[in-house]
């Protein structure tokens, strides 16, 4: 277990009190889909100040190239407002570099970054985030909150490493962590 139920409420709580206190006059969230969408609906109860709420969806061109094509781009306008971009996991940043740049060019006042999970080591751009949930080793393999393998097990509540060839043999292999009492 990375993180159980507890832990992830914990962080969320915490994350959502330093975004609170750091934006004291609103923020607008904007999440990258799907991954971060649990991230984001638990964030959102937590803050004390007034937020508003976007989605960007993009696809990768190549794996690990930082090229991005933005499927579904922002409803609001972020004009000289605060942004906090919310993501589920942060890994070379490259995309992260690509969609903070992108809401410098749509005006917004300040940006910073939000992520459950942080693989730091496995960093290529040096770009910071600024709230996270989770320091993560580079190889790691993560399910659940909104980490997925090939769209499943999203839903799970906590958030557990998973071994990718075990997956990719057979995507029903973590079926079992839909128990009550999940594995560690």
């Amino acid at each position: 277990m990375v993180l159980d139920e507890d832990a992830l409420r914990d962080r969320v709580e915490a994350l959502a009190h330093e975004i609170s206190n750091d934006h004291p006059d609103g923020v607008v969230f904007v999440a990258v889909l799907k991954g971060a969408l649990i991230l984001l609906a638990d964030l959102v109860r937590h803050v004390s100040v007034d937020v508003s709420v976007d989605f960007l969806a993009i696809s990768r061109y190549a794996p690990d190239s930082g090229r991005v094509r933005i499927l579904k781009d922002l409803d609001l306008d972020v004009t000289d407002r605060d942004v906090v971009i919310v993501e589920d996991l942060v890994d070379t940043g490259l995309t992260l570099a690509y969609l903070v740049q992108h809401m410098s060019d749509r005006g917004a006042r300040r940006i910073t970054t939000c992520a459950l999970l942080n693989r730091s080591e496995r960093r290529i751009v040096p770009l910071p985030v600024r709230y996270v949930g989770l320091d993560i080793p580079g190889d790691a393999y993560v399910l659940g909150y909104g980490l997925h393998a090939d769209d499943r097990y999203r839903n799970l509540p906590f958030v557990v490493r998973a071994d990718p060839d075990t997956l990719r043999a057979d995507p029903d292999a973590y079926l079992d962590l839909y128990a009550a009492e999940p594995r560690s």
